[in-house]
């Protein structure tokens, strides 16, 4: 790897994603203020993201809803009772 070409605080960093408990070990300037182990026994900065490639629909070709609470259902009740 080529010396000083990554910007300061360039380190290895985990990101777990919460949706499918997935973690990635990625290069980032990313703050963070969590620490977790990682397979190689060794502690790194933690990141936790909502969503990764490992959960989201694009990648993983499966659909999915995310509207537990009847939200979008709320909605559309609300818009066509002011069109009205």
């Amino acid at each position: 790897m080529k010396k000083e070409i990554h910007p300061e605080g360039y380190r290895p960093v985990i990101f777990e994603d919460l949706a499918s408990g997935a973690k990635f070990l990625i290069g980032s300037t990313v703050a963070t203020k969590e620490t977790a182990k990682w397979d190689d026994g060794k502690e790194y900065p933690k990141v936790t993201v909502e969503i990764s490639s490992k959960s989201h629909p694009f990648y993983t070709g499966e659909s999915r809803s995310l509207d537990a609470g009847g939200q979008v259902e709320k909605f559309k009740k609300r818009a066509a009772a002011k069109k009205k």
